[in-house]
């Protein structure tokens, strides 16, 4: 069953704030096999104009992906996670994600559509540091396949 259009502009409460730490940024940086100093080494951060530590640009998916639970779990749109597929992902930064800030994300779906069966699911989060500044935006495509014909 097609997901309802009616939900497209739908905006969920602001998260709890998240506090960015060194060692997940250093662990993050790790496991993408990203190996800059400016992640791990606040002298090399620093050297390079920043407060502290920033974290990899697809940091900020772990955040945002799962605070788009908000949006996949809601009973009203009816969306079958165990046929959702990860379509795409981008981002657009004001500025890095630093060690110690404190994000907040709030989750909005841009965008539902139907193709061959399969619907597709656009959510925009927005993600602020606690002083309300804007930090990145995330876009995350979810597709959820058709069911199967038996």
């Amino acid at each position: 069953m097609a997901l309802d259009q009616s939900f497209v502009g739908r905006t969920y409460p602001p998260t709890e704030p998240y506090e960015v730490g060194r060692e997940k940024i250093r662990e993050f940086a790790q496991a993408v096999g990203d190996t800059s100093p400016v992640y791990t080494d606040v002298e090399a951060a620093k050297a390079l104009g920043y407060a502290d530590v920033i974290a990899p640009p697809t940091f900020v998916f772990s955040l945002t992906f799962r605070e788009a639970g908000q949006v996949i779990e809601d009973p009203q749109l009816g969306l079958d996670y165990s046929r959702v597929v990860h379509g795409d992902q981008k981002f657009a930064y004001t500025r890095p994600v630093r060690a110690g800030d404190r994000l907040t994300v709030t989750s909005v779906i841009e965008a539902i559509k139907s193709m061959a069966g399969n619907d597709i699911l656009d959510i925009r989060g927005e993600v602020h540091d606690e002083a309300g500044e804007h930090v990145v935006t995330a876009w995350t495509k979810l597709v959820a396949r058709a069911a199967e014909e038996g």
